[in-house]
């Protein structure tokens, strides 16, 4: 069918797949797929002549594995993803799926904090050796959920180029295909610190990073504690959570035709991980953080759950579809840009990641 819409939902026990038409008003859910397996990342690969699903799932006595469909659902490979000999290191989980700018390159994000590059379309992975021999790395935190290089947004134009970030770490970046990487913190305030010491060079409690291919020296941030831009591919950084209910938050997407769009999903800091006043809200900017408006018509009154940071996506479709989804295990979609809701899917297990395609 052209134009199918394909979305990935990735829980704590299993994923499920998501089909509709190009409308977005009805889907079919099927699943679970690895049932009992934690999936926290998942990707949908249009680039090739027809479209590879790739999954990271671990199971806690079998460990993490990266599993691929050429079918869409139909049958899945499995591909062994770790360290090489002889360093003191086992991957937990795989927290990160993205295509890089040349075909058949895939980097994984890992837990514990390192990165990794395939370029054969997922089927295996070589360790970015530099960035996990940084001298930073031994003072890198780990948050409540682990520590965790969750973003990896590889230059559109530039295969050289990959910005980075992890929980606790701060932002990374390459500019020279990872030979080298330097921190992207500067004005990004760390509040859990002493007074005085709040902008440290690296330590930052990243959430998540985002850009557009159209523009990709800006930059949008979600902290703990702090929404930001960088209009100088991360050199520095403003803030732009003035006009949202929190600052605190874990997803944020950009729009996928509209560079100066931005979407959050607000949620209470250490006091109360759920929207405020239980009243679940994405909030938008148009003008790249500079105002911002809430977006919930078709939401429920009450939702008391938090959205983690790869809960939400977009869609490609003209309008574009946005979708989240709550740690309660149900889903959400938009198919006017965060105009109207309507439910995707509800009593999931707890939702860790969503990812949408148009097939």
């Amino acid at each position: 069918m052209p134009d199918e819409t394909l979305l990935m939902i990735g829980t704590r026990k299993g994923l499920w797949l998501g089909r509709s038409d190009a409308l977005r008003q009805r889907w079919t859910i099927e699943g679970p797929h690895f049932p009992m397996m934690e999936i926290y990342s998942c990707l949908v690969d249009t680039r090739g002549e027809r479209p590879r699903l790739l999954v990271g799932a671990s199971l806690s006595w079998t460990g993490p594995q990266v599993f691929s469909s050429d079918d869409l659902g139909q049958s899945w490979q499995e591909h062994p993803i770790g360290f090489p000999e002889g360093l003191d290191a086992s991957v937990e989980r795989v927290w990160q799926l993205v295509p890089g700018p040349e075909p058949e390159v895939v980097y994984a994000g890992t837990e514990p904090a390192a990165v990794f590059k395939s370029t054969d379309g997922g089927a295996t992975f070589d360790l970015e050796r530099a960035l996990w021999e940084h001298p930073h790395r031994t003072e890198w935190g780990a948050g409540f959920g682990g520590q965790a290089f969750h973003t990896l947004l590889p230059h559109p134009q530039d295969s050289e180029s990959v910005t980075v970030a992890l929980s606790t770490g701060g932002v990374y970046q390459t500019h020279d295909g990872g030979a080298s990487w330097e921190p992207r913190n500067h004005g990004i305030r760390a509040e859990f610190l002493p007074e005085g010491q709040q902008y440290p060079e690296f330590g930052q409690c990243v959430h998540k990073v985002t850009r557009h291919p159209s523009n990709p020296r800006r930059l949008f941030a979600q902290n703990h504690g702090g929404v930001y831009r960088s209009d100088d591919e991360g050199e520095t950084w403003v803030s732009i959570a003035e006009g949202l209910p929190s600052d605190f938050g874990f997803p944020i997407v950009v729009h996928p035709h509209e560079p100066d769009t931005v979407f959050v999903f607000p949620i209470g800091g250490g006091d109360s991980r759920f929207p405020p006043e239980g009243r679940p809200r994405v909030w938008r900017s148009r003008d790249a953080g500079e105002t911002w408006e809430p977006l919930g018509e078709g939401l429920p009154e009450a939702f008391y759950a938090a959205v983690m940071r790869d809960a939400m996506c977009a869609d490609t479709h003209d309008p574009a579809g946005l979708y989240f989804g709550g740690r309660n295990g149900s889903v959400w979609g938009s198919a006017d840009s965060g105009e109207t809701w309507h439910d995707v899917a509800a009593n999931l297990p707890d939702v860790m990641v969503v990812r949408a395609g148009v097939i």
